[in-house]
């Protein structure tokens, strides 16, 4: 089986698998999740900057997700995509990570393919981007034995209904599948072209708990349309069409109400005049 290497490993997070698993033990000391664990979870969103800055809530949301039934795949949308993009999917071969490669599940990505557009990536030719990259070893490390469908979808209404199908498809095969939407906040300052607050706290304090709360809200209220809605018009989530498939997908699956582990920006790491929003939700 051909591999995908890993191409953020010894940059964006460890190259090692023992470097890795001692930056997950302090990302699950990080947060007290205590009042979600347990609960059976269809799926989440998580931010993807690198680890310093959001792996410790894309990791609690991932470990999240485990409960004591084996799960057989997980769906990651992610990439940065505009309306207009194609729609991105490896269909075969394995994603390398620093705890052994993650195989595709290849019955769902080919149906996939069948009814929908893509363009598809293979081991040896694909589209270099960190949203799903990120997520991989966390996934790994908690789901050993899971499979993944890996999906770029664009911030389009199809990116739901390839959600959906996704989750139909898996049903059909006899397979129990959890999801996950990769996706950062809003990106302010001079380092993004992005800064109608001006600077210093008052920009902070405005993609805190105006900008970046119109996008949770909507993700909170599992409204994949107003997600897309808000994102094309207030640039505070960079991955929307990933975002709101994970929820359109969740939805099929069963989940029915949504919740907040955790935000926070890189301004709390590294402040400056250009920052980055970070959320962390799960579906139940």
């Amino acid at each position: 089986m051909k591999t995908r290497e890993s191409v953020f490993a010894g940059s964006w997070y460890p190259a090692s698998a023992a470097g890795c698993e001692k930056e997950i033990h302090r990302f699950l000391d990080e947060y007290d999740t205590s009042a979600l664990s347990g609960r059976s979870l269809k799926g989440g969103i998580v931010p993807h900057a690198g680890w310093y800055f959001s792996g410790s809530i894309a990791c609690n949301v991932i470990h999240l997700l485990k409960d004591e039934h084996p799960v057989d795949v997980i769906a990651v949308f992610g990439m940065h995509l505009h309306p207009s993009s194609s729609r991105f999917l490896m269909t075969e071969g394995a994603w390398e990570t620093p705890f052994g490669d993650l195989e595709i599940e290849s019955r769902i990505a080919k149906k996939l393919t069948e009814k929908y557009s893509f363009t598809v990536e293979t081991p040896m030719d694909f589209t270099q981007d960190n949203t799903i990259e990120l997520q991989l070893p966390f996934i790994k490390y908690f789901f050993k034995d899971t499979k993944i469908i890996p999906m770029g979808v664009p911030p389009t209404d199809s990116s739901l209904d390839i959600g959906r199908y996704a989750v139909d498809t898996a049903k059909a095969l006899g397979l129990r599948m959890k999801v996950v939407g990769s996706t950062d906040m809003t990106h302010y300052g001079s380092n993004y072209g992005f800064s109608p607050a001006g600077s210093g706290k008052n920009a902070l304090d405005w993609v805190r708990s105006e900008n970046d709360r119109k996008s949770i809200d909507a993700m909170l209220a599992m409204n994949p349309e107003a997600v897309i809605k808000e994102a094309l018009a207030n640039h505070n989530t960079c991955c929307s069409g990933a975002a709101a498939a994970a929820i359109a997908a969740a939805t099929a699956l069963g989940a029915e109400k949504a919740e907040k582990v955790a935000y926070a920006t890189s301004y709390d790491k590294s402040p400056g005049e250009s920052f980055v929003g970070y959320v962390g939700v799960v579906f139940e």
